[in-house]
């Protein structure tokens, strides 16, 4: 039985872990998917570059707003799949290639790992082949997460679609149902529908983005449903599938949708419950997560995880925080670091874009916290007006002293502006010193947090 030093399991945020202070470790790297993790292959990267492209399209669509008349001609959409995945799939290819063949420390195993004993493992291979197996001394458990699928529409026989195959799509549908209220819901369904799909989005919650602050919830749930037809406490019961490929989906209480295209994107389950991590000793969470300590070790001596396989965050910047911990705390075991998820921001790239930070008023009111609030219209300062922006909002959160609580946008640009608060609730700047202590340049957007900072009712 081969015997490694390391062992790390998934080739997304734990592979970044080896740099040169590992090259005289024996490590091994097992992977069962596209090398390179979600994020590179059908998360983060992707997706937003399609994401940009349907913002073009969109921006064509309402030039007419500056006293611009324009339209789209044809949506290429193999040219959009193309540039896309001509990128992704090259930088996945080479990650492979230099873990399996130039990087002479590293056993790169293809193949599906569950652990044997406390530090061992078996790799079924995905051609079928022999199983290897394998023990360490340290192991990293960086297996990911993979899309959730209601059992009505699993166990139906008709064809759908999630996450992770969606992009590659060889045409555009004509119609397309997106199952789903969360944030790869609502990304697709701008992504499809702005490239000219006529898409239908169905949850089954009373509204869309649910985790966010209920002002965020409460408006981006209207503004979906002027644009796409949207189903809410509408929980699928069946699914079939016509003669003429038509999928027909059934709702409680609400009759059926029909599409040529199923998208389920009902959210994504960390993969710790498919390795046998009870041979370990471990016991995964309620939620299914691999339970670590905040130093990312988990009950058994030599064994870490990461990311989205046990961390309650299903974000790659965490994922590579938390994987930065990691690093250290196997290089220098003496002297661990903590990892520190106090102000972890999210967005979501629709149309409009979403981003948060902090606590949501209805968590602060529900706490008995005190606080104050103030919502900034995009369309109130300068820069809102050359955008004709109706819509868009920044809600700042702050105790009655100006301590900086929660931000939550709704608008252009959301996920780059609120990176200014992040920064600020981090280093424990007050809102008064962030808004008065510095210049902001004007007309430019930033504007709009200033004039929120500036218009909390403060204590002071």
């Amino acid at each position: 039985m081969p015997h490694h030093d390391l062992v790390i399991i998934g080739s997304g945020s734990g592979n970044s872990i080896l740099d040169s202070r590992f090259d005289d470790w024996d490590v091994a790297i097992v992977e069962h998917g596209v090398f390179g993790g979600t994020c590179l292959n059908v998360g983060c990267i992707p997706t937003k570059m399609y994401v940009y492209a349907s913002d073009v399209a969109q921006a064509v669509r309402e030039a007419s707003a500056y006293g611009i008349d324009a339209s789209i001609d044809k949506v290429r959409w193999p040219d959009i799949r193309d540039r896309v995945f001509s990128r992704i799939d090259p930088i996945s290819a080479g990650g492979r290639r230099y873990r399996a063949s130039e990087s002479p420390n590293v056993t790169l195993y293809e193949g599906h790992a569950t652990f044997t004993g406390e530090r061992e493992l078996a790799v079924a291979p995905t051609d079928g082949g022999a199983a290897a197996t394998l023990s360490a001394d340290r192991v990293v458990i960086a297996a990911g997460s993979r899309p959730t699928v209601p059992a009505c529409i699993a166990e139906s026989g008709v064809p759908f679609h999630t996450s992770d195959d969606v992009m590659r799509l060889d045409d555009l549908p004509r119609r397309m149902i997106v199952v789903g209220g969360g944030y790869i819901a609502a990304e697709f369904a701008h992504v499809f529908d702005a490239l000219g799909v006529d898409v239908t989005v169905v949850t089954r919650g009373p509204a869309l983005l649910r985790e966010q602050d209920e002002l965020v919830t409460e408006r981006f749930t209207a503004l979906a449903r002027d644009r796409f037809t949207v189903h809410t406490d509408a929980a699928p019961t069946a699914a079939e599938q016509r003669p003429d490929g038509t999928i027909v989906l059934t709702l409680a209480g609400q009759g059926t949708v029909e599409g040529d295209a199923l998208l389920v994107a009902t959210g994504r389950a960390p993969n710790g419950d498919r390795m046998d991590v009870a041979k370990t000793g471990l016991e995964l969470t309620d939620d299914g997560r691999v339970p670590v300590d905040e130093y990312q070790r988990t009950g058994v001596e030599g064994i870490w995880a990461l990311g989205d396989v046990s961390s309650p965050y299903q974000l790659k910047h965490v994922a590579n925080h938390e994987a930065r911990v990691v690093q250290h705390n196997l290089l220098h075991p003496d002297t661990p670091r903590a990892t520190s998820h106090r102000f972890v921001p999210s967005a979501v790239f629709s149309h409009p874009q979403v981003a948060a930070v902090g606590q949501r008023e209805q968590d602060l009111r529900d706490a008995g916290t005190a606080y104050v609030s103030k919502v900034q219209a995009y369309g109130d300062v300068a820069f809102g007006w050359a955008m004709e922006d109706r819509t868009g909002f920044a809600k700042v959160l702050a105790s009655p002293d100006g301590t900086l609580l929660g931000a939550h946008f709704m608008g252009p640009q959301a996920s780059s502006l609120i990176q200014v608060l992040v920064q600020a609730m981090v280093f424990g700047q007050k809102a008064q010193e962030v808004a008065t202590g510095q210049y902001w340049i004007h007309p430019a957007l930033p504007e709009l947090i200033e004039n929120a900072l500036l218009g909390l009712p403060l204590d002071v």
